[in-house]
């Protein structure tokens, strides 16, 4: 049953991020989920006649590295919301000379280096998701084609490198990742990407590019500074995007997409076996499938 809460799309990203010209009906919400405390509390509003719910990924103030990050309770809180789709907002590092600063690219694929908790599963219950294509392709498509007809310089598809950070790469690394086929470079989308696969849960990372990593000699090193001012010139784009897509988004989700059903084979506990407290913990994400 639907609550006034209830959202349909999730945005993730900065602070700023929910400051777009439009947004109406504001509201300001805490959540406390079974994995802890998200990042920040959530702001619901209205954008372009869809009810969206935003989320500041390192808090307000960004006061949150990338290893700090309660994952799993910013995945569980928007599935608590009601939420079917994330559009994930982040600044990335080019590896590729042809994606340049400022551009935006849309990855469908990840390699990830990270060392954290990346599932919702364990203590009682198993499950092995499919995660052959992490990003939802409908999604992707949608906000692909809304960069592409507000004429900016958009990129889709490739591979995401995630590290753990807060570092950014040597050179010497940089220079492997670009070896081994990696687009873009960033901290946090593969971890959010396999959390919301679970929470089945549509999932599209959609990066501003902020600097070539350390790889591109001719540049300046990587430094906040750069980042910080190549975001400033490129946020509005990413708002615009998002603007742009959100009537685009259909209410149902189509035959592209299966994320809505990432974890019909995926539970490979015996349901007689599953602790009731892992139960209730994952209630809202396994609850149809152990009737």
């Amino acid at each position: 049953m639907k609550s006034e809460n209830t959202c349909e799309i999730g945005i993730l990203g900065g602070t700023g991020l929910y400051e777009i010209e439009g947004l109406e009906k504001i509201k300001e919400i805490e959540l406390h989920t079974p994995f802890g405390r998200p990042s920040d509390s959530y702001i619901i509003g209205k954008l372009n006649n869809r009810k969206v719910a935003f989320l500041a990924r390192h808090g307000k103030g960004h006061r949150l590295m990338p290893s700090e990050i309660n994952y799993r309770a910013n995945i569980y809180g928007f599935k608590m919301l009601g939420v079917q789709r994330i559009i994930s907002v982040s600044a990335v590092g080019s590896l590729k000379e042809e994606i340049k600063p400022q551009d935006i690219a849309f990855p469908n694929q990840f390699f990830d280096r990270t060392r954290r908790i990346n599932t919702f599963f364990g203590d009682g219950i198993v499950a092995h998701i499919s995660f052959a294509e992490p990003v939802c392709p409908e999604l992707m498509d949608i906000l692909f084609n809304a960069g592409k007809e507000l004429g900016y310089r958009v990129h889709k598809g490739g591979m995401y490198v995630c590290i753990e950070g807060p570092a950014f790469s040597t050179r010497g690394e940089s220079l492997i990742y670009r070896k081994l086929g990696g687009d873009v470079i960033g901290m946090t989308s593969a971890t959010e990407a396999k959390l919301a696969r679970e929470a089945e849960i549509c999932y599209v990372t959609m990066n501003v590019v902020s600097d070539y990593d350390a790889w591109h000699l001719t540049e300046e090193p990587v430094s906040v500074e750069i980042i910080l001012e190549n975001l400033e010139k490129s946020i509005d784009k990413a708002k615009n995007i998002i603007k742009k897509a959100l009537p685009l988004i259909p209410l149902s989700r189509g035959e592209k997409c299966e994320c809505s059903k990432a974890l019909e084979n995926a539970i490979v506990t015996a349901p007689q076996l599953i602790p009731s407290e892992a139960r209730e913990r994952l209630k809202l994400i396994v609850e149809k499938y152990l009737k």
